[in-house]
């Protein structure tokens, strides 16, 4: 016999195989298109953006969030032949705010494996990665050789 019981504030339903099994009896109402509260995706039915989709990781609502909904809105309605190319200052802005913030926008480089913290803190390669003619040297990888002949 199927019962429910309530916890707090939670509700706690429990079945039995049977009700399980049996089709359900649900009707679904269809989605109103005026429903602001309802779930419309990115784009809204007027060709709006949705800036409270969840698809959004909540970058319209962060610190940089100005700067994002101009970028992406530059884009969005861009018109020009590369679309959004006229975009490439406020994306600029955007990238400069996010910078500003690492804890909250961590850059791709920042999610490499740990073979990469090696590097120095700066940024700048380091003196075997920056030269061209450096070369590795082990029993396995002997030095090059010279021929002063072949020219």
């Amino acid at each position: 016999m199927s019962y429910c019981r309530e916890d707090g504030k939670d509700r706690i339903i429990f079945v039995t195989k049977e009700d399980h099994d049996a089709p359900s009896n649900a009707e679904l109402i269809a989605d109103d298109p005026n429903d602001p509260y309802e779930e419309q995706g990115l784009i809204l039915p007027d060709g709006g953006i949705n800036w409270n989709c969840p698809c959004l990781g909540g970058m319209a609502s962060g610190p940089c969030g100005t700067q994002f909904k101009e970028a992406f809105s530059c884009f969005h309605y861009s018109k020009e032949e590369v679309k959004g190319s006229e975009c490439i200052d406020k994306f600029r802005s955007m990238q400069e705010c996010m910078q500003r913030f690492p804890e909250l926008y961590p850059q791709e480089d920042d999610k490499e494996d740990s073979s990469q913290e090696s590097a120095p803190a700066d940024g700048s390669a380091s003196e075997r990665d920056s030269s061209p003619s450096a070369v590795e040297v082990s029993p396995e990888n002997p030095p090059p050789t010279v021929n002063p002949t072949a020219s």
